[in-house]
């Protein structure tokens, strides 16, 4: 199967196109490219014919990108609460307007599956335990309301009657996403505690630390997309499906001791915040029962690869492009300076 994954050179990304190529589907990458590209090695090695990266964005991409593509998998746009606070017309350019283009683009393509990477932070604040794909959304920040808002597009695009046939839209509510990736997040809960158990030997845990979160590791949420392009129309056409595992719901000063027992002489500090409003335990059955989806991986594996990669040194805890907000603010501040001393697209050479 040709696949097209738009973000695919992203912390998911990175994860998701090897195993794509595993299972034997030819690959397209559509990504910015804002955190550098981990398939440059693997796309000399492999050719076009396997896997091509395409540098462009959803908003404004050429649709003949999409000629030949069977199936799609929606992993892009701007993530983390932060980076989306920080300029919320430009997260809803890209999230939401870039989000749709991309969906309406596919079903005018005639592309039959589409899968898209939502999140259980449209949860918000849940209400009880065990919260299931028909329990209401309370979305509490601009990331969450924009999964749900093309969530609500992707169910109407699939009612739509189509000439080239149906339109299998699949939406994965991933839990909160943790573990090793070549495009690696310190700006993800397990690990930033971990690098900051490693780095400081503190851990600060914010709104009090009695909220609930579901948590999955990047590879499982691999496996997760490459079964649910494959899964059966009867299936999953139009549903909704929690990814991640039950017994990965823990609440966040619970987490802050797993890894301060994994690195010690690590202290716990509470941070003078806010409650915070994001409290959410996720039931994970469905996926389960229907798709015979199960998570291969625990919190406790994810803390020891990550704690592993940077005694090793795999991976910078310093650098930039580990911490989305720290990158979009740099490229934010790149771009005004482009556009008040640059001559002819350059800032220092003259041809």
């Amino acid at each position: 199967m040709h696949v097209l994954v738009a973000g695919g050179a992203g912390y998911i990304g990175s994860v998701l196109v090897p195993v794509l190529l595993e299972h034997g589907h030819k690959v397209t990458v559509l990504d910015r490219l804002y955190f550098g590209n981990s398939h440059t090695k693997l796309a000399a090695e492999l050719g076009p014919q396997r896997l091509r990266v395409v540098r462009g964005d959803i908003r404004s991409f050429d649709p003949k990108i999409l000629e030949g593509v069977e199936a799609v998998i929606d992993v892009a746009g701007i993530s983390n609460d932060p980076s989306c606070e920080l300029e919320p017309d430009l997260t809803r350019s890209v999230n939401v307007d870039g989000g749709k283009r991309l969906a309406k683009l596919a079903w005018e393509a005639g592309v039959r599956r589409y899968v898209y990477s939502s999140s259980c932070s449209v949860y918000g604040h849940g209400e009880g335990l065990g919260l299931t794909e028909t329990s209401g959304r309370h979305p509490v920040s601009l990331y969450a309301r924009a999964k749900a808002e093309i969530e609500d597009y992707l169910l109407e695009l699939q009612k739509a009657p189509r000439a080239s046939g149906p339109f299998e839209g699949v939406m994965l509510r991933l839990a909160t996403v943790f573990g090793l990736s070549p495009r690696m997040r310190f700006d993800l809960a397990i690990n930033v505690m971990t690098k900051n158990a490693y780095v400081n030997r503190r851990i600060m845990v914010d709104g009090g630390g009695r909220q609930w979160r579901p948590f999955v590791h990047v590879r499982d949420v691999a496996e997760a997309f490459a079964l649910a392009l494959l899964a059966d129309a009867k299936v999953v056409a139009g549903q909704i499906f929690n990814v991640g595992s039950n017994t990965n719901n823990v609440q966040i000063l619970n987490l802050a001791f797993r890894v301060r027992d994994a690195v010690p002489g690590t202290e716990v500090v509470h941070a003078p915040t806010d409650p915070d409003l994001r409290d959410y335990n996720v039931s994970f059955e469905r996926v389960r029962r229907e798709l015979d989806y199960t998570t291969k991986r625990t919190i406790d594996d994810g803390v020891r690869e990550v704690l592993q990669a940077i005694k090793d040194g795999q991976v910078d805890p310093d650098d930039r492009r580990w911490y989305t907000l720290k990158q979009y603010v740099f490229l934010r501040e790149a771009e005004r300076a482009m556009a008040d001393l640059g001559v002819d697209g350059r800032l220092l050479t003259a041809s």
